[in-house]
């Protein structure tokens, strides 16, 4: 069974240190996302169609709204990743990156000092680390990663804007109250959209599915309920639309890897 060996919440985003043995649904994160393999057998990771396989010797970043997924080659024993979910705003809160978290390749060489920083940084992770130590160590780390990302790139993908009035429209009503039981038919009339125009639409401006976009949401609302309350499983569930805490729990498998209880058992929260 998947695990969390550690995770951390703060104002960069989520850095966190998994044992995986089971694949994800084709997911999506509103933060950057940078994986690394730092033990056991090396795993195939889908981004945007692409296969690649994860090794010692490589990152894989993945854009904001990306879609992906992972799919292990060990199911038995899994093998040990170090991840980070990075907040854009903490990234460039200022614009002088104009394009904002938007790394210049998916698939990229670890280098020698790429390594080391990866090593030293997953195992302040998985001790108990100050605030301050974790915040420098990690914007180091990615930096470097964001850096080397565009060294020889070739694709220079600039973040898509969201234009349409009628999708923006959508955003927003889903953005109020996230949840599992709103219905995007209704979301595309409230839009002045047929169902399929809809659908269209929405992944052309977002490059993500309506679908894909509201699991994204609850998500996030799920993690943080998880990390900031202690509130009981089941009523997080059901807060977010699920019948039962059984529907709760897969839905949270399937998209993070583990059950809601392994992964807060396993979460703290960085304060400033």
């Amino acid at each position: 069974m998947s695990r969390a060996l550690a995770v951390f919440h703060g104002r960069f985003g989520r850095a966190t240190v998994y044992q995986l043995n089971r694949p994800f649904n084709v997911h999506a994160h509103r933060e950057g996302h940078l994986i690394f393999h730092v033990g056991g057998t090396p795993a195939q990771i889908d981004v945007s169609e692409q296969r690649l396989l994860l090794k010692d010797d490589t990152v894989v970043a993945v854009n904001p709204w990306e879609p992906h997924n992972f799919l292990p080659t060990d199911m038995d024993h899994g093998a040990i990743f170090f991840v980070l979910y990075v907040n854009a705003e903490w990234f460039a809160p200022q614009p002088a990156r104009a394009q904002g978290l938007r790394f210049g390749r998916t698939f990229f060489p670890r280098t020698e000092t790429l390594d080391r920083l990866i090593r030293r940084t997953a195992a302040l992770v998985c001790g108990a680390p100050s605030l301050r130590s974790l915040d420098c160590e990690l914007r180091q780390l990615i930096d470097s990663c964001y850096e080397e990302s565009w060294q020889a790139a070739q694709d220079a993908r600039a973040a898509a804007a969201v234009t349409d009035f009628r999708v923006r429209k959508s955003i927003k009503l889903m953005s109020e109250s996230p949840g599992a039981e709103i219905e995007l038919d209704a979301i595309a009339r409230e839009a002045g959209l047929s169902r399929p125009h809809f659908y269209r639409l929405f992944r052309t401006q977002t490059g993500v599915t309506p679908h894909l976009y509201m699991n994204t949401l609850i998500m996030e609302q799920a993690l943080d309920a998880l990390v900031a309350t202690e509130a009981p499983i089941a009523d997080i569930g059901f807060d977010l639309g699920f019948s039962s805490q059984s529907g709760f729990t897969r839905f949270f498998a399937a998209n993070v890897g583990m059950a809601p209880t392994d992964y807060r058992r396993a979460a703290k929260v960085l304060r400033p």
